[in-house]
């Protein structure tokens, strides 16, 4: 085994270990850990696999499925693995669209605030919905370097179908807002695990609840948002993150907050579909 492959085992293992204390569905636990004994018994550097076969070539080994290839893909493209970071807590969207070529700091912090995504996948749907033209001050050059890094790096392990059974924008706004739901009323009943994140936690406390719950073909996990920005205006207990996945490997997030003005003020909305959530409040 190498170096690396035991760097990417160990990482797959930090995963299943957490699913497991975080309640999350077994199944999900053991096939991180299949894949770790995996990628250990793997003679070859996982990166010369990758390099000549793409994600094709992850997915052909054994135990190791569409979701689990792009995670392993991933830390092979940039070093990191978000569902890692977002279990662990130690998620940082302006450290990590700082990753993007040309993209510093002030605009990775407009990126994050306008288009309310905290990953890199989640960054690649909203391009591909077009919403990188909310971002303020992104010229033409630039909107292009983004779109054609994405592409590069996470075109080939997204397998995205702009046709299927489900919409582009990912799960129904009946369902999100169940999973909303279900995740607040968790908290208030003290039925979640607590996790201590690295950011804006100095003492190193437990507190964030997380959720892992699925509906169908859909797999969610709810954590209140632990961004600067909530912090900054104090709604770190009302905005809810929420990341999902299908049995397609369709992968995305969406922010839940309460709205504070307009027709929708006191509802629950879910950030860049309020049409819609006006629509469905219209028709309940």
């Amino acid at each position: 085994m190498t170096a690396f492959n035991h760097e990417v085992a160990d990482k797959l293992r930090k995963i299943s270990s957490l699913l497991e204390a975080q309640h999350a569905n077994p199944f999900r636990s053991r096939a991180y850990r299949n894949a770790a004994i995996t990628i250990e018994q793997l003679q070859q550097d996982v990166r010369q696999l990758v390099q000549a076969q793409g994600i094709t070539g992850l997915v052909e080994l054994p135990a190791i499925g569409n979701g689990i290839a792009r995670s392993i893909y991933e830390y092979v493209a940039i070093g990191r693995m978000s569902r890692l970071e977002n279990l662990q807590g130690t998620s940082d969207p302006i450290s990590l669209f700082q990753s993007i070529p040309t993209v510093g700091r002030e605009l990775a912090q407009r990126i994050h605030d306008s288009l309310h995504v905290d990953t890199l996948e989640s960054l690649e749907n909203a391009v591909h919905q077009g919403q990188l033209d909310q971002v303020e001050g992104l010229g033409t050059k630039r909107k292009q370097a983004i779109e054609a890094w994405l592409a590069k790096h996470l075109g080939e392990r997204s397998g995205r179908s702009k046709s299927g059974p489900h919409a582009a924008h990912g799960p129904s706004i009946d369902l999100l807002l169940k999973v909303d739901d279900e995740y607040r009323n968790k908290v208030d009943a003290g039925k979640l695990p607590l996790i201590a994140p690295k950011r804006f936690n100095p003492d190193n406390r437990p507190w964030l609840p997380i959720l892992h719950t699925h509906h169908g073909d859909w797999h969610f996990t709810a954590l209140y948002s632990n961004s600067e920005r909530a912090h900054k205006l104090n709604t770190v207990f009302d905005w809810v993150i929420i990341y999902f996945y299908d049995d397609h490997h369709q992968e995305g997030q969406h922010t839940l907050v309460t709205e504070t003005h307009g027709a929708l003020t006191g509802k629950r909305v879910v950030r860049g579909r309020e049409r819609e959530c006006r629509d469905y409040y219209q028709s309940a």
